[in-house]
C-alpha cells in the first residue's frame, strides 16, 4: 500500500537525522498543522548539503540545487529537501543571485511572514520558532518577518502572497507590511506573468475570493494586474435592471454569490464578463445608458487579459465563449427547441448557466430564463442532447447528390427537425430529404 505524504516526510526526516544531519518540517505545513489544517505538501529543511541529501535517498532531482533545493522522489510522492541558507543579494526582484548554507535562524529569518518562518521537528514534537510566527497564528496576523520594505524589495511576488495569505488564511495584514505592499504595488510588474497568474488563480478559486478582490483593490495591485477590471469603477448602469450600482459593484455582487468551489473558467468570466461595458458605455436620446456589443469586445478583451497572464489556451477559449455568450440567455424562450437543444449541448455550459444565474441574481434578481433552462435539462435526463445522427454525408450522396457545401446544410435541417421530434427513424429523415431537396 502506498504511504501518506506525512509518512513519507517523517520518514525523509528520520534518515537524515539518522545520518546526523539536523532535519525540520518547514514552512506553510508547519503553519497549516498548527491550525489543525492536513497540510497539502511538506517541506523538509536540513542541515544537510544537496549532495549529502542526494547521497542518502535513491531518487532525487537537483531542481534547484544552486539555491539547496533538492527535490526527493519517494513512494510516488515529491518532497523539497532544502538546506538551511542565507540568500544572496536580490537583483531582479525575484531571486537570489546565490545563496550560502547556514544556520535555522539564519534561514527563518530570510522567509516572507512569520507564519511561514517556523520549523517543526517531528521526532520530538517541537516547535522551533525564531520569528514570532506562533503569536501571530494565534492572532490570525500576517505579518513580513524583519523590515517589510526589504521582505517585498527582495521579492516582488510576495507582494501578491501577502493578499493571497490574508484571504485564504481569514487573517488581517499587519500595519506595516500592509503600508509596504500598498507603497510597492507597482513593482509587481517585475514579476512574470506566469507567476503572477498562479497567485491569481489561488487568490480566486479560493471561497474567500471576495476578501482578496477587496485587497487587490485597496493595494493597489488590481489596477496594476487588472485595469480592465479597475475602470470598471464608475462606470454606471440602467438603474431600472441594476439597482445594485456599478459595473465594478454587480462584479464583486457576482463574485460573492458563486458557489465556494469554481473552476477557473468560471471565475475568471464573472471577473471578466462586463469588461466591455466601459468602452461601449452610450446614452441613447431617451437617456438610456447602453452597452452596445458590449458582450463581443468584452470577449476580446478577456482573451487579451488571459493571454497577457499566460492562461492555458483550454481555460481563455472557454472564458472568452462565456463573455460571448452571456447576453444570449435572454433570448432563450425565443428559442426554437433545436436551438435551445444546441445550446444546452455547449461543451461548458454548467459554467456558463452559472455566470447567467449570479449575473441575474446580483442585478434585477429575474431567473426566468435560468430556470428555464434547468428545466429542458431535466426534460433531456433520459436521452442526450444532441442525439446521434438519424442520416449522413453518405446517406445525401447516396441519394444523388454531388459533394460541396449544401450537403452540410441538408444534414443541419435534417438535425433540427429530428431535435424537434420531426422524425421517428432513418428511413422518414429519408424520405423528406427526397421530397425536400431532389438532387440538382
Amino acid at each position: 500500500m502506498k504511504a501518506d505524504l506525512q509518512t513519507i516526510a517523517l520518514g525523509v526526516v528520520s534518515r537524515l537525522l539518522d545520518a546526523g544531519h539536523a532535519a525540520f518540517f518547514a514552512g506553510g505545513c508547519v503553519r497549516d498543522m498548527l491550525r489543525g489544517v492536513t497540510p497539502h505538501d511538506y517541506d523538509v529543511a536540513t542541515s544537510a548539503t544537496p549532495e549529502q541529501v542526494q547521497g542518502l535517498f535513491p531518487q532525487t532531482y537537483a531542481v534547484g540545487a544552486h539555491f539547496g533545493v533538492v527535490v526527493v522522489h519517494e513512494d510516488g510522492w515529491d518532497l523539497e529537501v532544502a538546506t538551511f541558507r542565507a540568500d544572496g543579494l536580490y537583483l531582479d526582484g525575484r531571486r537570489p543571485e546565490g545563496v550560502t548554507f547556514s544556520t535555522p535562524q539564519q534561514d527563518a529569518e530570510r522567509r516572507d511572514f512569520t507564519v511561514n518562518g517556523m520549523f517543526y521537528d517531528p521526532i520530538q514534537g517541537e516547535v522551533i520558532d525564531f520569528v514570532g510566527g506562533r503569536a501571530d497564528l494565534e492572532c490570525k496576523v500576517l505579518r513580513a518577518i524583519g523590515d517589510p520594505a526589504s521582505r517585498f524589495a527582495e521579492d516582488k511576488l510576495r507582494l501578491l502572497r501577502a493578499v493571497r495569505f490574508a484571504a485564504t488564511l481569514h487573517f488581517d495584514i499587519e500595519p506595516a507590511t500592509w503600508e509596504a505592499v500598498c507603497r510597492h504595488a507597482r513593482e509587481i510588474h517585475m514579476v512574470s506573468a506566469e507567476r503572477i497568474r498562479e497567485e491569481l488563480v489561488r487568490i480566486f478559486v479560493s471561497p474567500s475570493r471576495v476578501r482578496g478582490f477587496d485587497l487587490l483593490d485597496a493595494s493597489g495591485l488590481l489596477r496594476e494586474i487588472l485595469p480592465e477590471v479597475e475602470r470598471l469603477k464608475g462606470c454606471e448602469q440602467p438603474p431600472q435592471f441594476h439597482p445594485e450600482g456599478d459595473v465594478f459593484v454587480h462584479t464583486r455582487i457576482m463574485l460573492d454569490l458563486l458557489p465556494p468551489v469554481v473552476s477557473v473558467p468560471l471565475v475568471f468570466s464573472v471577473l471578466l464578463h462586463d469588461i466591455g461595458k466601459p468602452p461601449t458605455f452610450a446614452v441613447d436620446p431617451t437617456g438610456r445608458i447602453r452597452f452596445n456589443g458590449h458582450d463581443q469586445i468584452g470577449a476580446r478583451m478577456a482573451g487579451e487579459v488571459m493571454m497577457r497572464l499566460k492562461f492555458s489556451r483550454a481555460e481563455i477559449d472557454a472564458t472568452v465563449a462565456a463573455v460571448e455568450n452571456h447576453m444570449v440567455f435572454k433570448d432563450v424562450k425565443q428559442m426554437r427547441p433545436a436551438k435551445v437543444r444546441r445550446f444546452l449541448a455547449r461543451p461548458h455550459i454548467e459554467d456558463e448557466l452559472e455566470l447567467h444565474r449570479v449575473d441575474c441574481a446580483s442585478s434585477h434578481g429575474g431567473l426566468d430564463n435560468y430556470d428555464f433552462l434547468r428545466e429542458q435539462q431535466a426534460a433531456l435526463a433520459n436521452e442526450p442532447v444532441i442525439p446521434p445522427p438519424l442520416v449522413t454525408g453518405g446517406d445525401v450522396l447516396a441519394l444523388g447528390w454531388k459533394p460541396g457545401p449544401k450537403i452540410g446544410e441538408i444534414l443541419e435541417q435534417v438535425q433540427t427537425r429530428q431535435l424537434e421530434n420531426g422524425f421517428a427513424n432513418r428511413e422518414e429523415a429519408l424520405d423528406w430529404i427526397s421530397r425536400e431537396f431532389p438532387p440538382q
